[in-house]
């Protein structure tokens, strides 16, 4: 079992810059993949950013290419994000799961959810 919990979210005015961080217990976290996730009011829950377990190589959805950054430590998988845009408000969730590159983007691969961190982008 791993339990995550977020910090870090926010109000930020357009262009600005936001780090969320992670914060992972209950068992060994480097044995798993770790990702961001974020879901914005009447939509569905999109990938954002994922680090792989053992290679970690790193993905990301396009829309966030070049301006957000995900890394891990021992216990914490944060995100930089930076150049912030209004599409880019959304509630922020952590996810921990034994996914591999391939599969990386589909929540239903993770098994350990953070409860989430809003992230509001002003314009």
């Amino acid at each position: 079992q791993v339990q995550l919990v977020e910090s870090g979210g926010g109000l930020v005015q357009a262009g600005g810059s936001l780090s969320l961080s992670c914060a992972a217990s209950g068992a060994t976290f480097s044995r798993y993949s770790a990702a961001w996730f974020r879901q914005a009011p009447g939509e569905e829950r999109e990938f954002v950013a994922a680090i792989i377990r053992n290679s970690r190589n790193t993905y990301y959805r396009d829309s966030v290419k070049g301006r957000f950054t995900i890394w891990r430590g021992e216990n914490t998988v944060s995100l930089e994000m930076n150049s912030l845009a209004s599409e880019d408000t959304a509630v922020y969730s952590c996810a921990a799961g034994t996914v591999s590159a391939w599969d990386c983007t589909d929540a239903n691969n993770y098994d350990y959810w953070g409860q989430g961190t809003q992230v509001t982008v002003s314009s």
